[in-house]
């Protein structure tokens, strides 16, 4: 049985890869970020161990005491907890000071060649949930517009920018304008900060980034994403096919349908 390595942030996306982990046959050995992890993932694990977020020797022993060899990085992790709570061990310490740019991409990229020179491999985020991944067309019954679907291409265009630029992954267009662009925020918070500025009736666009690193930085979507947008009374919701993870897919779909809005899976 072989040991596959779970570093857990927060949301259900740790939950989903060790069940789905252990139901192929793999012992899986989490190292929950203390700030972040779902208490919960312990009864979906084999091994489950605290670590702070700027503790990677810590994760490295644990790992290697436990054979692992290949390891999944899953959930969120903030990024003010990253610029702003994050405690480095002389490990990690050694690995911020090579770095001339310390973005959230840099940082974790760096934590990951560190991994490999312990021979664990970071593996794609999504290697045991590829089912979850959205398809292209649309997902719900409800379908958008004629003049959403002119949102929703503009929406793609700045997306496309803002993405190449490292900035955000999601966009909120009103009639043709851009209202909202995601910072650090995330998703939520810039949904509910365009609905302050332009009402009901927004279209929002989510795509990956051209350099996207699926290691530890896969676009996901959850029922909460539907509840914000109904909330705010939003109209679509269109993400990247084959690079964005719908959880909770039947639920979020009914909903959004329950809710007016139409999903949909674009290429890009």
């Amino acid at each position: 049985m072989e040991a596959v390595g779970l570093i857990a942030g927060a949301s259900q996306f740790p939950l989903l890869v060790a069940r789905e982990a252990r139901a192929r046959g793999h012992k899986v050995i989490a190292a929950g970020i203390r700030e972040e992890v779902m208490k919960e993932l312990a009864d979906e694990v084999d091994e489950f161990h605290l670590i702070g977020l700027g503790e990677l020797g810590k994760l490295i022993q644990i790992f290697k005491k436990a054979g692992v060899r290949r390891a999944v990085m899953a959930g969120k992790v903030q990024h003010k907890s990253i610029f702003a709570s994050i405690k480095p061990d002389f490990k990690l310490l050694s690995v911020l000071m090579k770095l001339r740019e310390k973005n959230t991409n840099a940082i974790i990229g760096a934590i990951a060649d560190v991994l490999a020179d312990d021979d664990i491999t970071l593996m794609d985020s999504t290697a045991f949930l590829r089912n979850l991944l959205a398809e292209e067309g649309f997902l719900t019954k409800t379908k958008p517009s004629k003049e959403d679907m002119h949102s929703v291409e503009y929406g793609v265009k700045i997306a496309r920018e803002i993405t190449r630029l490292d900035l955000g992954q999601t966009v909120v267009v009103k009639d043709g304008a851009c209202v909202a662009i995601e910072a650090m925020e995330g998703t939520d918070e810039t949904i509910r900060r365009a609905h302050k500025l332009c009402g009901i009736g927004a279209v929002v666009v989510k795509l990956s980034k051209p350099s996207q690193d699926f290691r530890f930085d896969v676009p996901v979507c959850g029922i909460g994403t539907i509840e914000v947008m109904a909330a705010a009374e939003a109209r679509v919701l269109a993400v990247e096919a084959g690079r964005t993870l719908l959880f909770d897919r039947e639920k979020l779909l009914q909903k959004a349908d329950r809710s007016g809005i139409a999903v949909m899976g674009i290429k890009v």
